[in-house]
This record gives structure tokens, C-alpha cells and sequence, in this order.
């Protein structure tokens, strides 16, 4: 019985699923006068600025980070101005990808909030880590992007220097080398596999040293 149920309600489902509308992300696209590359060019822009504004430099192990927000922070008003500017570019190409202005409305909250916060020495630029309106904007622009246009790739946002890096390395005439979608994984996670080096690296040290540590100990009768 609970299986003819499960049976009924996943054709109920695939149903449902035929019956959907089928959206036409080219014409979405095409309404706002852009293309599919052009619209993954402009987030990859803004993945790089929400980079340098939020998390240019990672606290280790963690998600947060620190940018040139937190380091204007420091400077008394004038600095907390000054990212209040520049993150309102932001918001600007936000627009320029069609995200309407009341989605935008909690990326513009928190960079006032992120002013408000900052004028306060010391305790302002400490939580400027977790204060982050680009990162935020950036979040609500690729839920838009995701929704309306039917993009769903997220490594241009991930890593959008080194997404850059390779998009000119595979027009270059060696770009059948860079197409091989092996290298170009490879390539893109050059910093997961370098931090996976140093964690292999530092536990073999650790474990050499712990077997000398006893090796002495044992010889000696330190141990």
C-alpha cells in the first residue's frame, strides 16, 4: 500500500513537472538586452570587486575575510564614506543585470548599517569581517540571475581571478591546451590543492617529529 502511494505520488510529481511552463531564458535575456556571456562577464565583475571590498585576505579555516572596506574603516567617517561610494558600485551593476531595485534593498541596508558601525574605532573595523553588503549584493544578484536567466554555473563567482586568468589563457593560441576541461579543472583550484599540499606537508612533518620525538625518548629513557 505505502508503495503504491510512493508510485502514485512521484507520477503525480513527474506530471506536474511536464505540465510546468518551459521558460524561455533566451528571451528573458534578449528583453534586457543582453547575452548569456555578457551577463556572466558582468557577475564575474562584480565577484571580483565584492573580493576586494569583503574578502580579499581570508581569516584561515573560516569563510570571513577581510578587504579594502575594513581597511578604509580605519580612517574615521571619511573612510566609511568612501566604501559607502564604492560599494554602491555594487548596486550598480546589479541593475545593469536587470535585478530590480527592492531585491537590492537588504545589500543596501546593510552597507548603511556597515557606515553606521564603522565610524565606531576599533569595534567598527573588527565587524566589518562579518559586514559584508558587497558579498551580500553579490548573493542577491546570482539568486536573480539563477532564477530569471537559467544560470547556474557559480566557479566565474567562486574564483573570478582565476576564471579570468583562464578565459585569456584559452584565447590564447594555446587555448585547445586550456579547453581540456581536466586543465582547466586543475587550474581553477590551484589554491585547494596547494592548501591541500600544506596540510599533507605539515602532517608529515608532525608525524616525523612525533616518531623522533619517541625514537629519542626510547633510546635515551627520557622517554
Amino acid at each position: 500500500m505505502d508503495n503504491f502511494k510512493k508510485l502514485s505520488k512521484s507520477k503525480a510529481k513527474k506530471s506536474s513537472d511536464a505540465n510546468a511552463p518551459v521558460i524561455d531564458y533566451q528571451a528573458k535575456l534578449a528583453e534586457h538586452g543582453l547575452t548569456r556571456e555578457q551577463v556572466i562577464a558582468t557577475e564575474r565583475k562584480l565577484a571580483k570587486f565584492a573580493n576586494t571590498m569583503d574578502s580579499l585576505v581570508r581569516v584561515p579555516f573560516t569563510k570571513q575575510g577581510m578587504g579594502a572596506d575594513a581597511a578604509l574603516s580605519t580612517i574615521p567617517l571619511a573612510g566609511d564614506l568612501a566604501g559607502l561610494a564604492l560599494t554602491s558600485y555594487a548596486f550598480v551593476l546589479g541593475r545593469q543585470l536587470g535585478v530590480p531595485a527592492h531585491k537590492m534593498t537588504p545589500a543596501v541596508r546593510l552597507a548603511l548599517i556597515d557606515m553606521v558601525v564603522g565610524i565606531v574605532p576599533g569595534i567598527g573595523t573588527l565587524l566589518d569581517i562579518f559586514i559584508r553588503p558587497s558579498r551580500k549584493t553579490l548573493g542577491i544578484v546570482h539568486e536573480h540571475l539563477h532564477d530569471e536567466y537559467g544560470i547556474t554555473e557559480t566557479m566565474h563567482m567562486d574564483r573570478p581571478f582565476l576564471h579570468q586568468s583562464l578565459e585569456d589563457k584559452q584565447r590564447s593560441r594555446f587555448g585547445a591546451f586550456w579547453h581540456n576541461p581536466i586543465i582547466a579543472w586543475l587550474y581553477l583550484h590551484i589554491p585547494d590543492l596547494l592548501g591541500l599540499i600544506v596540510v599533507v606537508v605539515g602532517w608529515g612533518l608532525w608525524a616525523v617529529i612525533s616518531w623522533l620525538v619517541s625514537l629519542f625518548g626510547k633510546v635515551t629513557g627520557f622517554g
